[in-house]
């Protein structure tokens, strides 16, 4: 049997490159190399492809932090042809490095996750795994799938959006705004951006304002949300016209919430799959999670994140990652081994979705 080949994309330009490495690192390790000639493709921060010298996995780091692709290897781009799209080296001396059949974008936030890497190979002609343009740059944006999910009837965590020039304006005006739209305590994010990097839980004033600052070092534009005192629970879902969901998830964080360490660096977080709430929660979240899907028009493979309020018992939903974590303590890969299917089968599955939603071999 023809092995297909598939393309490994990782690293990228975004403040969550690293973390796409850890992914590709995992991602590299499942995948059935009987079946698949694996190919993997670093982007550099500074945008540049490449077939890296070092494979994910002899990338080292510091204790304390997460590696990245590093600048030494082949530079490389992808060319439709008529026999499908052409891997070749930047040098353009250089002899054709053949065709690729699918590319699995293991890419996490801007420049990755938003559509861009997805149109270009959309131009490209290669089938890929996960969501299309359209799907990837509303997932990326939290502030307007918040307006999707909330045309669709979709409970969401309160809110309000700010751009720079809002908070360059007028400082004072937006602190009001927030005391009567949101109160404290609440939380300030990058509006596109993951991994809870840029994060902040602001409890008073003081720590509002330095919240909005360091979020608006990561976009110009920002949520401040209203904090909810909640359990995390995650749900998987993958498909294409017929989406299924996982069993859900819990995230016990270490910290006040599960921020960067909490995710990659520290120890001490637990996840419990299945979440221990009664089966009537855990049917809605699943079905909750498979609107979600819908309502963003996504593909093949996304987690969508909610909060529980068991006093209340009200659910809403936090947000929809077209990407998820492909790392070894990333839920996404574990529900759906608690669902019945193991990592390498989920790889599996994931490329055969590519090839029934955009063709190929």
């Amino acid at each position: 049997m023809t092995k297909l080949r598939v393309a490994i994309l990782y690293g990228g330009r975004s403040a969550e490159h690293e973390v796409s490495v850890v992914s590709a690192r995992s991602v590299m390790a499942a995948i059935d190399r009987s079946k698949y000639d694996v190919v993997p493709i670093a982007i550099t921060k500074g945008g540049r492809w490449m077939l890296p010298e070092k494979m994910p996995e002899q990338l080292e780091a510091p204790k304390g932090s997460l590696p990245g692709t590093g600048e030494q290897g082949t530079g490389v781009t992808l060319m439709r042809e008529p026999g499908g799209a052409e891997l070749r080296p930047l040098d353009a001396g250089g002899a054709g490095l053949g065709t690729i059949d699918v590319v699995f974008p293991v890419l996490h936030g801007p420049y990755g996750e938003d559509g861009t890497v997805q149109g270009m190979l959309e131009l490209a002609g290669v089938a890929y795994v996960g969501a299309g343009v359209l799907a990837s740059a509303l997932g990326m944006d939290k502030e307007i799938q918040k307006q999707l999910f909330l045309a669709r009837g979709l409970p969401v965590v309160p809110y309000i959006h700010l751009h720079a020039e809002d908070w360059q304006r007028g400082a004072e005006s937006v602190m009001e705004l927030v005391a009567d739209e949101i109160g404290l305590p609440c939380f300030t994010k990058p509006a596109r951006l993951g991994s809870s990097i840029g994060v902040s839980r602001c409890a008073t004033p003081d720590a509002l304002r330095e919240g909005i600052a360091m979020a608006l070092e990561h976009d110009e534009k920002i949520l401040v949300e209203k904090a909810i005192a909640g359990r995390e629970l995650e749900c998987a879902v993958l498909g294409n016209a017929e989406p299924e969901a996982s069993i859900v998830g819990e995230i016990v964080s270490a910290h006040d919430f599960y921020d960067f360490a909490a995710k990659y660096i520290e120890e001490g977080s637990k996840l419990l799959i299945p979440a221990p709430v009664p089966e009537t929660v855990s049917e809605e979240i699943r079905r909750l999670a498979v609107e979600a899907f819908r309502a963003i028009d996504c593909a093949g493979m996304a987690r969508v994140d909610f909060f529980y309020e068991a006093a209340t018992g009200a659910i809403v939903v936090n947000e929809i990652n077209t990407i998820p974590g492909f790392t070894p303590i990333s839920m996404y890969p574990k529900l759906w081994e608690a669902s019945g299917i193991p990592y390498a089968k989920l790889i599996d599955r994931l490329i055969e979705l590519a090839v029934e939603k955009h063709g190929g071999p």
